[in-house]
């Protein structure tokens, strides 16, 4: 798997916006843009920060995952697998950029060949000044292989799906 990760990390994006979920999300995608309250505190910024930044998070919400990094670094590949036998996807994605501000933690990731879709995915801690911990997904997507192009509907459902996971799994 190590050759495999060695491969992907310099191998092209499969969309042009790389950084896009940062601010205005591109024309010609489906969008995804949900956030909910996960608690109150520094403590628990902290905690959903580092879940988040070291992989746990995609785990909890049922995923295997193999990294190249401990922790999510502007690079690290990360190939998600969901499913069962030969039902089983891979997600290969590599982080495309890093916020790592005081009040506010996340990264993005970027599709990869073989992976369903093309696009990119955020996922944002913030600490607001009235205390509360946010938690938001941000991305845009679009069928990329012939099952998913075929599938397209459920695919889209499978997204939304994982979003709420995702949600939960920093809850």
């Amino acid at each position: 798997m190590t050759a495999r990760l060695d491969d992907l990390s310099v191998a092209p994006l499969t969309y042009p916006e790389v950084g896009a979920t940062a601010g205005t999300l591109p024309d010609g995608y489906d969008h995804i843009r949900r956030g909910a309250i996960i608690g109150r505190g520094r403590e628990r910024f902290d905690s959903a920060a580092d879940a988040l930044f070291a992989w746990r998070m995609h785990k909890r919400a049922g995923l295997r995952v193999t990294a190249s990094t401990p922790t999510a670094v502007v690079g690290s590949v990360l190939i998600a697998q969901l499913g069962v036998g030969p039902a089983r996807f891979e997600i290969p994605t590599r982080v495309v950029y890093v916020i790592n501000e005081e009040n506010r933690r996340g990264f993005a990731y970027g599709t990869l060949s073989r992976h369903p879709a093309q696009g990119e995915e955020a996922f944002v801690v913030d600490l607001r000044e009235d205390g509360q911990v946010t938690f938001t997904v941000t991305a845009f997507s679009r069928p990329a292989r012939w099952f998913s192009r075929g599938a397209a509907p459920a695919v889209r459902l499978v997204q939304r799906w994982m979003t709420n996971r995702y949600l939960r799994a920093l809850s």
